[in-house]
């Protein structure tokens, strides 16, 4: 061990020196759970376990997803939640069930993150004090059945170890709290597992590198069958802060290139079927202030079940390229309710619409288009379309795709609710797969329309005498 300077010590007072032996008692009764500071995604996903009962924690290879569930799980099992906690929470002992591929991969990982490797329990997320009688598992050595954990109520949880291989009928049982699936399991598997928790209103929750692509699994939380019960968290490489920056690129690398972005971003594979085969870093750029003589022009796309959108995009038309400067989506919201957000950004700008803009609402008779141009958005007279009057989607696809790859398309670097429909933006059986494009159908609409972008209007004012003035 290295030997350091406690000199510091003798300075503290009696006070002090109580507050340090109690820290450290803290932490060698807690024990490796104790340490556990959660990075801003680790957190969304903890967070969003108070009102979502299915969770996804889609990240790469490496970017801490397995701990931030079983630190989770810890939580659940022994009761002991952390001050900065804003998940769900149990005041009563719980049924946990954490599951991998194999029985190999259940002990090698979630057994691991939750008890310690073989011969070592307790220094996993769940403290050794908590550590009660257990059973272990045939058919896999070292692999235990179950584990009871001592919980602050002063009752018992009971933690299973369970693995995919096993096949749907051993997933069959009684009710469950909690069910942490490490890896991406099988359809039928995660309906069984997810069954488990109806009784008792609990959470099913998926940690794991989407390599299978976008599966029927995946789907359920990036396609049409995502509901307000499920919560995708996208944890990339540049969110895991153990990572050091210089470190990031050389990992990258070593993924082979066809797996680079599903293993360092979390990003489904889609092979040949991805739209957008361009690199993030190759339209992303820092954002900054919008010259004067840049013309400027909304985009909007209507929505009600799925997501409306917004995209504002400024033209620099010396060099030709188009920059996306702010998004806006949202769910379920009114013309009056999202029309303010896009307001802020310029009601000067004109805002361009796709053609079901022209549909009457069935309530009032009024045409979609005309209740937005109501709340004072500068919407243009005609519906997106071409110079020639087209408005085939393939073609403006074809489009930005085109800028992206000649440098005249950029995207500001915060814009993460643009990339990640970017990064899933595919084509299904040779067609545009209609999921997740809500930001990037608004911003084909102002390119489509970038005739008519304008530069903000010069302010006029009046001398006394009542020449006008432009300043």
């Amino acid at each position: 061990m290295d030997l350091v300077d406690l000199d510091w010590i003798e300075n503290l007072s009696n006070e002090g020196i109580l507050s340090l032996e109690a820290n450290v008692h803290y932490h060698m009764d807690r024990g490796k759970i104790a340490r556990y500071a959660p990075y801003a995604k680790q957190k969304q996903f903890h967070a969003a376990g108070l009102t979502h009962r299915e969770r996804l924690l889609r990240a790469g290879n490496q970017n801490g997803k397995s701990f931030c569930a079983g630190a989770e799980a810890s939580y659940h099992l022994t009761g002991e939640y952390p001050d900065w906690w804003e998940g769900r929470r149990w005041d009563r002992p719980t049924v946990v069930w954490a599951s991998g591929e194999t029985g190999e991969a259940t002990r090698d990982n979630p057994q691991r993150v939750l008890l310690g490797p073989p011969k070592e329990e307790g220094t996993g997320a769940i403290p050794l004090r908590c550590i009660g009688e257990h059973g272990m598992a045939m058919g896999t050595a070292s692999l235990y059945d179950y584990v009871k954990i001592k919980h602050v109520s002063g009752g018992w949880s009971l933690l299973r170890f369970k693995y995919y291989a096993q096949g749907r009928r051993k997933w069959q049982g009684p009710p469950v709290d909690f069910v942490w699936f490490d890896e991406e399991p099988p359809e039928d598997i995660y309906d069984e597992g997810l069954a488990r928790t109806i009784a008792t209103g609990g959470m099913a929750a998926m940690t794991f590198t989407p390599l299978q692509g976008m599966s029927s699994v995946v789907l359920r939380f990036l396609g049409k069958d995502k509901t307000p019960d499920r919560a995708d968290i996208n944890m990339t490489i540049e969110d895991a802060e153990h990572i050091p920056a210089a470190e990031r690129a050389r990992i990258i690398a070593s993924f082979p290139a066809h797996e680079r972005e599903a293993r360092a971003k979390g990003i489904p594979t889609l092979g040949s079927g991805r739209i957008f085969p361009v690199a993030e870093e190759d339209i992303s750029v820092d954002a900054f202030p919008i010259p004067a003589h840049w013309v400027q022009i909304i985009g909007l796309d209507f929505g009600w079940d799925h997501p409306a959108a917004a995209a504002r995009l400024a033209w620099d038309r010396d060099a030709d390229c188009i920059y996306l400067t702010h998004t806006h989506r949202a769910r379920e919201q009114t013309p009056v309710l999202f029309a303010p957000a896009i307001k802020a950004w310029g009601e000067w700008i004109p805002v361009a619409w796709p053609h079901d803009g022209l549909q009457h609402d069935k309530g009032s008779g009024e045409q979609l288009a005309e209740q937005y141009r109501a709340t004072g958005l500068n919407m243009l007279e005609e519906r997106a379309t071409f110079e020639d009057g087209g408005n085939g989607v393939e073609a403006g696809v074809l489009d930005m795709l085109e800028r992206m790859q000649t440098g005249r398309f950029k995207v500001f670097r915060h814009l993460t609710d643009f990339f990640e429909e970017f990064r899933l933006y595919h084509r299904k059986d040779g067609k545009i797969a209609k999921e997740m494009d809500d930001l990037i159908c608004a911003a084909r609409y102002a390119v489509m329309m970038k005739r008519f972008a304008i530069t903000k209007p010069k302010q006029v004012v009046f001398k006394r005498r009542g020449s006008p003035m432009a300043v």
